[in-house]
């Protein structure tokens, strides 16, 4: 076990984590809301810390990440748990392991060797995806400390649901971020995923305002998150923070408790590509729905086509210097090199 950062001791042997927006209070051999942080003698311990529950090298589109060293690969990694509930989780049986299966599970890993083994894979970052980043936070601090000593990159895939005392000290070794957001309505993430929409707005502002790359990913459910009156509302908000953060709108599958909902039509996913394009987004993607024309990176000025992919495949990438070769128009991401 690892001692936690971000928390405060209470009376009667109770403890706050400061981690996240729950702000958790948490009894004597207790965990909080994500399962992973527990209560012992009044000291908050992480019960993850160098516990590996997957790890991989991916794509870095598969994050997805389209602006960021596109064509390169991440070194993945995540623990167990989750600090939000969400009832279409794709990834369930590692996020909701603490809470479902009431255990946890991994192969011990330090951060020093975890970091060698990324770097003989020949992955140019690493990426903390899978499950919430969040909750294994000092683990992930941990590694990107000692990754940017490498000169590798760090990625966050995350639900963004993170206070920003924390994200303030882990920005320095972040260079990248997809962060969901969920949906633009706070009954949604109330009652589907167990947590609040404001706190997930103000961290994404504050990625941008840190200076990490962001991207937007919002998974199109039918008839829970659609609507295009809210649809406008979510593309206007992130123009509002930056146009020119790609918005990645994808399919939803029914998964672990979100079954009756149908499949997401790549018609919801046009709608909702053309809702951005009118709010003022430079750049807009549809995901899950491999080999459509959304998957492309276009100029946002003379419409060419730069980057054409192919699921998590680039097929070709003209920008040259950050730029679009027939217009000039600077095309907003980090290139690498």
């Amino acid at each position: 076990m690892h001692e936690a950062a971000f928390y405060e001791r209470l009376d009667n042997g109770q403890v706050r984590c400061g981690l996240c927006p729950h702000f958790c209070t948490i009894s004597e051999n207790q965990t909080g809301i994500c399962g992973v942080r527990k209560n012992i003698q009044g000291t908050l311990y992480s019960l993850v810390y160098g516990k590996v529950i997957a790890d991989n090298a991916d794509p870095i589109e598969k994050k997805p990440l389209f602006h960021f060293w596109p064509g390169t690969r991440s070194f993945s990694l995540a623990t167990v748990g989750c600090n939000l509930r969400c009832r279409h989780c794709q990834n369930y049986e590692i996020s909701q392991m603490p809470r479902d299966r009431k255990m946890i599970s991994g192969t011990d890993m330090t951060p020093e060797a975890l970091v060698q083994f990324a770097g003989n894979t020949g992955c140019d970052s690493i990426s903390f995806t899978y499950t919430e980043p969040t909750i294994y936070y000092e683990f992930a601090r941990d590694i990107a400390i000692l990754s940017h000593e490498k000169g590798m990159k760090n990625v966050m895939v995350t639900n963004g649901f993170i206070n920003r005392e924390p994200l303030d000290r882990m920005a320095p070794y972040i260079d990248a971020a997809n962060i969901d957001l969920k949906a633009f309505s706070d009954s949604f993430y109330r009652n589907i995923c167990g947590a609040r929409l404001d706190p997930v707005l103000a961290s994404i502002q504050a990625y941008r305002e840190l200076g990490i790359w962001v991207e937007v990913t919002t998974l199109i459910i039918p008839g829970l998150n659609d609507k295009d009156d809210e649809l406008q509302a979510l593309a206007e908000f992130i123009v509002s923070v930056g146009k020119e953060i790609p918005w990645h709108v994808t399919a939803f599958y029914p998964t672990y408790n979100l079954l009756e909902k149908p499949r997401t039509s790549i018609e919801y996913l046009v709608r909702a590509r053309e809702i951005g394009k009118k709010a003022g987004l430079r750049y807009i993607f549809t995901g899950n729905i491999p080999g459509y024309a959304g998957e492309n990176t276009y100029c946002y000025e003379c419409q060419k086509l730069l980057i054409e992919r192919s699921g998590f495949r680039i097929v070709k990438n003209e920008i040259s210097n950050g730029a679009c070769p027939d217009c000039g128009a600077k095309i907003d991401g980090r290139w690498g090199g």
